[in-house]
């Protein structure tokens, strides 16, 4: 299959050093909006950007451990550029973007230990996405805690007019008393062969529940990636992993969307 335009123009420097050229050139700049909106009595500050041109459907963007930050918004920012509305959900609240990792593992562990209100606060922010105008069809995809979470609303089947799910170096573990659905819609998962977060263990498992109830998906190892291998300017970024992880999830978007 050949892969969408975006890709192709951005292989030549790679995804990292396309972005780090950009940034030296000036400061990052949006092309979308920071909205907030109301989940009960409780504010949140999501991100959207519509496609450009004619709208192919919606992803639903879901951060890592630190909150909703520039990161998402350019990965929403690259998606518009495919043809995609792109909504990056907040599950902290307005303003809490922890920067210390104590703090952000006791944000983690409040919504890993609470599995109804990491549900509510996803599906709020689907619901917030489509009162903006995003298209309703919708592929879900997270980072790293965003990937668990992903994982979380596909197992319970309570999203609809959903039509894929992407995990990308997240957790895989499926909760106690939890399983798979057989109707449960395509997944791709890209873990990294390094990742001493998350097993190859904890991958084949996955691997054989998936299996056992009839779905489709794909699982994607790259050799020598370690956790967060995305992540733009961090030391764990692989570009290489990066750059197939996002070929292989465009091809998702384009079969399913």
């Amino acid at each position: 299959m050949t892969r969408p335009s975006t890709f192709s123009r951005l292989a030549p420097l790679g995804l990292a050093a396309t972005f780090l050229a950009a940034g030296q050139a000036q400061a990052f700049t949006p092309a979308g909006d920071d909205i907030i909106y109301q989940l009960g009595d409780e504010a949140f500050e999501g991100y959207l950007v519509t496609a450009q041109g004619e709208s192919r459907g919606t992803v639903l963007v879901i951060h890592d451990w630190d909150g909703l930050d520039d990161y998402e918004r350019r990965r929403a920012d690259m998606l518009a550029e495919q043809g995609y509305d792109a909504f990056a959900v907040d599950l902290y609240g307005r303003g809490n973007r922890p920067e210390e990792i104590d703090a952000r593992k006791a944000e983690t562990a409040r919504l890993y230990e609470d599995r109804d209100r990491m549900r509510t606060l996803t599906l709020g922010g689907l619901e917030e996405a489509r009162a903006q105008g995003a298209t309703e069809e919708t592929v879900v995809m997270g980072y790293c805690f965003g990937g668990a979470v992903a994982l979380e609303l596909a197992r319970s089947g309570e999203a609809e007019a959903i039509q894929g799910y992407a995990t990308f170096h997240g957790g895989l573990t499926t909760p106690e008393g939890q399983s798979w659905d057989t109707d449960t819609p395509p997944i791709l998962i890209a873990h990294g062969g390094a990742d001493s977060s998350i097993s190859m263990d904890d991958v084949a498992t996955l691997s054989q529940e998936l299996e056992a109830a009839g779905l489709t998906y794909e699982i994607e190892v790259y050799s020598g990636a370690p956790h967060a291998f995305t992540v733009f300017g961090s030391d764990r970024y692989q570009e290489r992993a990066d750059e197939k992880s996002w070929a292989a999830f465009l091809e998702l978007l384009d079969e399913t969307l």
